[in-house]
């Protein structure tokens, strides 16, 4: 970071990978007893991209000092899959396997030209929030930080199947996605209880690249034994042992929050963002709030805002969503509520994207308020989303990021907020629906609210409010592509990606099946999401800029308080986390 518009490169050694642990005791309830403190960068926002800014800035010869608002660390992003989405990384693709490929077709191998030309390919050009510069600083920074966390004892693995989510747009591959591997909670030790956790969360030890398996897993031998494995081995297994694995989101923060740990990282908790230091235009610290007293921060190479976006401030989403906008449908914990974006606005800085997000389809229980995701309730056989009029209007198996746009774009015409995920009972039998196994649908699923079930699906029409002749004449119609194997309409099952996610056992289409057997069920689909796309513009060194494109000397941002980089579209899994976590690895930046 830096307090000038050129970017840092700091000219000092980087301590060895094997450089052995700050024995100090830890900093993270540091006294803020010093008037003004100081410290070379001030990160703000204690999720992957602060903990690795965190980390990173300490490697560069810099002083971090790392403050979270929340009593807890690791943000949103403990609480997602932990998928990283870095184009030819060397977890998936030793330097050595990497070939030149010109071919549309997935594959497993990846270069650098057929990632950009996905990527040129898939996202219009919007401006300058996903230029050709931000597009090359993310693929080739990207790998680099992958390795680089690999030197100092972050531990990956790949998921060679993972497809990206269009396969068959020009330079699609397999693989590009990696994430932690299962990881000792215990490690930690003290500090295992500041892990954010979800109460949704699951303590099965499953990785991201097998969520195909859980809904499906007594369909075929072979994803079976892959269940006793995840189940037997590597959770009960770990447990017998007296270790605490966790995977996904939860391995990605752990593992980045011991390394912080164990470097003797000073850590600020309960510590909120008032404002920004200002001094002849250049970013010099912030104001904060801790322990009921305003605090100033000096930082001399700047500050990152790296605090989410404004997914649970309901006003900033009135103010930039198209209606129904809510705070009641997104997967985001309360704290995310645009600190950093609305600091960065003050002095000046432009942002993008703000009236998107990172879309995706949510079940919600009406008399707790719980939040459940969608992903393979819908991308399953025997099942179709409608609107009020019956009648079917995206491809269920396509991402969730696509579902939760269309779903708005459906609602300008007609109204498809909520949306209604009509199954019939070949679904149940066969498949998990939120927490209910196969077959076993309590009955307080019905007194809550959330769950419709009728005789007939003209009886179901009425009980959740849709046309009754344009539910039946859909599936009526729904039922004859089946029979072909073919969606006509919305070529459902025919991504690869769709297929990833579907029933092998369904010849010929893996995610489609006849709704015909009664009973007949419905639940309500909201158009939830995973976070804010827009925020703060930033250009290829994640240096904030104003409208004219000049930068603001000392103030970067990252994560979900910068606008993405990948504009309005979401290419494989982890398009989140990758950019953001590349974003303090840039060159110079």
């Amino acid at each position: 970071m830096a307090s000038t518009t050129a970017p840092l490169r700091p000219q000092v050694p980087t301590p060895p990978p094997n450089k052995p642990p700050n024995k100090s005791s830890s900093k993270i309830e540091a006294s803020t007893s010093t008037p003004n403190p100081q410290c070379s960068i001030l990160i703000i926002g204690a999720g992957a991209t602060g903990l690795l800014a965190s980390l990173r800035a300490h490697y560069q010869g810099l002083t971090p000092l790392l403050i979270e608002k929340t009593s807890f660390l690791g943000g949103t992003s403990s609480l997602t899959g932990g998928s990283v989405w870095i184009p030819c990384n060397p977890i998936t693709f030793p330097p050595s396997a990497s070939t030149s490929t010109t071919s549309s077709k997935p594959s497993n191998q990846d270069t650098l030209p057929s990632a950009l030309t996905y990527l040129t390919t898939l996202i219009d050009p919007i401006g300058p929030v996903s230029s050709l510069e931000r597009k090359l600083a993310f693929l080739t920074q990207g790998p680099k930080m992958v390795e680089w966390l690999r030197e100092v004892g972050f531990k990956w693995i790949s998921a060679p199947r993972f497809p990206d989510y269009y396969p068959e747009v020009e330079g699609a591959s397999l693989g590009r996605s990696v994430e932690g591997e299962v990881f000792d909670a215990k490690k930690l030790g003290k500090w295992e209880a500041l892990m954010a956790r979800s109460e949704t969360q699951t303590d099965v030890a499953v990785h991201a690249s097998e969520s195909n398996v859980f809904p499906i897993f007594w369909r075929t031998w072979g994803l079976f034994f892959l269940f006793l494995k995840i189940v037997l081995v590597r959770t009960v297994g770990w447990r017998v042992l007296g270790r605490r694995p966790v995977t996904m989101g939860r391995s990605l923060i752990a593992q980045l929050m011991l390394l912080v740990k164990n470097r003797g990282l000073e850590v600020w908790r309960e510590t909120e963002l008032i404002r920004l230091l200002l001094e002849e235009g250049n970013v010099v610290g912030a104001v904060v709030k801790r322990e009921e007293k305003e605090v100033e921060i000096r930082a001399s190479k700047g500050v990152l805002l790296c605090a989410g976006g404004f997914a649970r401030y309901l006003e900033m989403r009135r103010e930039y969503f198209q209606a129904p906008a809510s705070d009641e449908w997104t997967m985001v914990p309360p704290p995310d509520t645009g600190d950093a974006i609305r600091a960065g606005q003050e002095i000046g800085a432009a942002t993008a994207l703000m009236d998107d997000a990172w879309w995706y389809p949510t079940f919600v229980n009406p008399r707790t308020g719980e939040r459940h995701l969608c992903p393979y309730e819908r991308w399953l056989p025997h099942g179709i989303i409608v609107d009020s009029s019956g009648k079917r209007f995206m491809n269920e198996a396509q991402s969730y990021f696509d579902c939760g746009q269309q779903q708005y774009e459906r609602n300008k015409t007609v109204p498809a907020i909520p949306a209604w995920l009509v199954m019939d009972s070949q679904h149940r039998q066969k498949y998990l629906l939120w927490k209910m196994l196969p077959g076993r649908t309590p009955e307080r699923a019905f007194t809550d609210g959330w769950l419709k079930k009728a005789a007939s699906l003209s009886e179901l029409a009425e009980e959740i409010g849709v046309d009754a002749e344009g539910l039946t004449s859909t599936v009526t119609h729904f039922n004859k592509m089946v029979a072909k194997g073919t969606d006509d309409d919305f070529n459902r099952g025919t991504s690869l990606y769709d297929q990833y996610y579907g029933d092998p056992t369904m010849t010929p289409n893996p995610n489609l099946g006849t709704i015909e057997l009664s009973p007949f069920y419905a639940i309500q689909i909201w158009p939830g999401d995973l976070g804010m796309k827009g925020g703060l513009l930033t250009d290829e060194y994640s240096r904030v800029v104003r409208e004219n494109g000049e930068v603001i000397p000392g103030l970067y941002a990252a994560g979900n308080t910068a606008a993405s980089v990948m504009g309005r579209m979401y290419p494989g899994p982890g398009s989140t986390l990758g950019p953001a976590m590349t974003s303090e690895n840039l060159d110079g930046g």
